[in-house]
């Protein structure tokens, strides 16, 4: 949709390659130990919940769409959390981190908000297909429900 409703995909490769944006990743080095999995995973929730929000600010042609998939991520990110046994290693960025993180992301250059809300889309998609293996992974090889 952001491509048709604002034309950032075709003339904009020079900025996705300077993608400098530190989006949660799950990648094949961090396992998928019971523990460990669901911990990165839902750290990684919680960070996306800033960014977010940062979409929600920027993309208001979708507001109910993006407040319903903030409202998911973070039912999902409180879901797993709890699953993990020490609840307290789940990285949650504190509100000072967020408000900078968000001004970080702010431009006065609309093309520039459309860019980055493009890659924070994006790698969020990329995340969740990631957590999707992840958590199927788990259900077939250990006694797991979500």
């Amino acid at each position: 949709q952001m491509c048709d409703k604002f034309t950032v995909c075709e003339n904009s490769m020079e900025m996705l390659v300077r993608n400098n944006l530190n989006l949660p990743k799950v990648t094949e080095e961090d396992g998928c130990l019971l523990d460990k999995c669901l911990r990165k995973i839902s750290s990684g929730l919680y960070m996306f919940q800033t960014y977010l929000a940062y979409v929600q600010e920027t993309f208001s042609s979708e507001k109910q769409n993006i407040e319903s998939l903030c409202y998911s991520t973070g039912h999902l990110a409180r879901t797993l959390r709890q699953m993990v046994r020490n609840p307290n290693e789940v990285v949650i960025p504190d509100s000072a981190a967020q408000k900078s993180l968000r001004a970080k992301l702010r431009s006065d250059k609309t093309w520039i908000e459309k860019i980055t809300t493009h890659l924070i889309l994006r790698d969020f998609t990329s995340f969740m297909e990631k957590t999707v293996r992840a958590i199927r992974y788990l259900q077939n090889t250990r006694s797991f429900s979500v």
